[in-house]
């Protein structure tokens, strides 16, 4: 339930006659975050909006995050490689930014008063900055699968309690969003979530076998981050969709389903028990979702190529294949056994991504690592539900050292 003493993040925003905004970035220097604050100086230059940066926060990205600061004058910008925090604070002296490095810094920047914070940060390392958004009761634009996916049900009771909300990021569930009927869930039959199909839609497992890591994160529609691309290639970021969904919408997991629209131009749809099917439609432009979250319930302008339907001409469907893409099967499963099976699929996913960049670990050795984790779960009975934060990341943390394993194995 909302806090009593104080409006929601929704009341907030929605009063606003114009679209005024205090942001943080998380993740400011991914392709997100850059996508983010594109967006920020095209409305401001237009007047199309009132947008302040209170907080940027990187990785180990120096030189860019100090780019950003002086060009958007935030009042804190942090870096989560704490040996780089005296480098940032020289390169920021004089300018009049608060500085800070390491872990802490960035729940600090999370922590601080903007009303509307991009959650940006890839993987579980982002998992504590967007709970410390949401605790607050911050509008969160969620721009990381994995915060939903490893606890999922820890932040969504965080955001009720704090009367904050979820503004989904992905294209999919931005799509989604738009369309649903919140009023009247029990109206909607079934999610639809398309997928690209990725580089490899028509390689065979054989070729995917010898695929290199060049060749899985060129994508052939989406400009992303290395490993969102890989998990674009094996479809896992379908799978990963699909948790997602389960707790961003009141729709049965067993009732959102996956449909490859290699234009990615419908960007996923809506059914109604009348038949009557609604979708979301764009070019593939992250400005697209982003600028939605950010005028949330208004609307701005952005820069994003408008759609062409003259040029576009043809769009096609195809069902995913689960012998070439095992990644949508392993994630029905452990969705279907909830807890901690989530969060150790994606731990698991995240480990045999980084050995496959690393030239460690072939394509296919992907869901094989995954498979094999998941399969050890059960084996050491790992828990069907999750009650804290903590709990996630004793999960993650285990799944990373059965992930390990199992690479060590493939590569025996």
């Amino acid at each position: 339930m909302a806090r009593d003493d104080a409006p929601t993040a929704a009341e907030l925003l929605s009063r606003q006659s114009r679209c005024a905004r205090r942001i943080t970035v998380l993740g400011s220097t991914g392709s997100i975050g850059v996508s983010t604050l594109d967006l920020v100086e095209f409305a401001t230059a237009r007047n199309d909006a009132d947008l302040t940066i209170e907080a940027l926060t990187a990785n180990r990205n120096l030189a860019l995050v100090v780019e950003q600061a002086k060009k958007f004058r935030p009042r804190f910008v942090a870096l989560a490689d704490e040996s780089l925090g005296g480098e940032l604070k020289s390169a920021l002296a004089g300018e009049g930014i608060e500085t800070g490095a390491g872990p802490s810094a960035i729940i600090e920047a999370a922590a601080r008063d903007a009303d509307w914070v991009m959650a940006a940060i890839v993987g579980a390392a982002g998992l504590m900055p967007t709970l410390r958004a949401a605790e607050r009761g911050a509008a969160v634009a969620l721009a990381n699968k994995e915060c939903l996916v490893c606890a999922g049900d820890v932040v969504s009771r965080a955001v009720r309690a704090a009367g904050g909300m979820l503004l989904p990021v992905d294209s999919e569930h931005n799509a989604i969003f738009q369309v649903y009927d919140f009023q009247r869930p029990n109206r909607i039959s079934r999610l639809i979530l398309t997928a690209s199909g990725g580089p490899f839609r028509t390689w065979s497992k054989e070729q995917m076998a010898v695929a290199t890591p060049a060749q899985a994160v060129a994508h052939p529609n989406w400009s992303m981050g290395a490993k969102i691309s890989v998990d674009s290639a094996t479809m896992m970021n379908k799978g990963l969709e699909l948790i997602e969904a389960a707790h961003l919408f009141p729709t049965p997991h067993d009732r959102i389903e996956m449909l490859v629209h290699p234009q990615s131009v419908i960007h996923s749809m809506v059914e109604y028990v009348d038949g009557s099917v609604l979708a979301q439609l764009g070019t593939p432009d992250m400005r697209t979702p982003i600028a939605s979250c950010l005028a949330w319930p208004d609307r701005i302008e952005s820069p994003s190529a408008k759609l062409n339907f003259a040029e576009v001409a043809t769009l096609t469907f195809e069902a995913p294949d689960p012998e070439r893409f095992p990644a949508i099967r392993l994630a029905r499963e452990a969705v279907a056994k909830g807890g901690a099976y989530p969060a150790m699929l994606n731990a698991a996913n995240e480990v045999a991504v980084a050995e496959f960049l690393s030239d460690r670990l072939d394509f296919n050795g992907i869901p094989y690592v995954v498979e094999a984790t998941l399969e050890a779960a059960d084996r050491l009975n790992a828990p069907h539900s999750l009650g804290s934060l903590a709990e996630a990341l004793e999960a993650d943390a285990a799944a990373r050292r059965l992930a390990e394993a199992a690479v060590a194995a493939r590569a025996a």
